[in-house]
């Protein structure tokens, strides 16, 4: 409906493609290796290289996030949620799958690289998708760096991640903010929500009370 939202959709489309490919091509090497296409037990280096930044693309996971506050731009709020919850789930579960053979210094770095690049993205922007996406890169950060030692308790990060996020986009949608002007007003209209909004950002930044 809008120039902006195929811009997205391109974007993002090419972004994919080229992390499925990747992800193929590092599948199509593992079985010419090993002689088997199964992922669940890649011992080269080459492969496994190759999975872990095609997912780290499919993610958003710094250095291959800039894909993701563009494209979350462009689109609608709904969309919005769709993207930052339901799409990171496959991805998610063939990290979690995968993640006791995964290069641990390459995960940690990117890891790094997201949780830093997720709170100073986020700094100067004025524009709610822009700071949810950031948000989003942030907590992968999270989630990949606790991946390798302990895939279980990235899994309740995960969920805690969905949740949080899926709330937090229901009340933009219900208030119709899209921007920092539109929540700062939003008191006015519905305390109660702007109250839990809050405490919902409160939450997703892991600080007091609700660390």
């Amino acid at each position: 409906h809008h120039p902006r939202a195929t811009e997205s959709a391109t974007k993002y489309f090419l972004t994919q493609a080229t992390a499925s490919a990747l992800l193929l091509f590092s599948a199509a090497m593992n079985a010419w290796m090993t002689g088997e296409w199964t992922i669940m037990n890649m011992n080269s280096y080459t492969p496994t290289t190759i999975l872990t930044i095609a997912l780290a693309i499919k993610l958003g996971i710094a250095p291959f996030h800039l894909w993701l506050p563009d494209v979350l731009q462009g689109l609608d709020m709904m969309t919005c949620l769709i993207l930052s919850t339901w799409q990171k789930l496959a991805p998610m579960a063939l990290l979690i799958l995968t993640s006791h053979q995964l290069n641990t210094n390459l995960l940690t770095l990117m890891a790094l690289a997201s949780a830093i690049t997720g709170g100073w993205g986020a700094l100067n922007q004025t524009q709610m998708r822009k700071i949810m996406a950031y948000s989003s890169i942030a907590h992968l950060g999270w989630m990949t760096l606790v991946i390798s030692f302990a895939p279980g308790l990235a899994l309740l990060n995960l969920m805690i991640y969905l949740m949080m996020t899926s709330s937090m986009f229901m009340m933009l949608m219900t208030l119709n903010a899209t921007n920092m002007n539109k929540l700062s007003i939003s008191w006015l209209k519905t305390p109660t929500l702007a109250a839990s909004m809050m405490a919902g950002l409160l939450s997703l930044g892991g600080l007091p009370p609700l660390s």
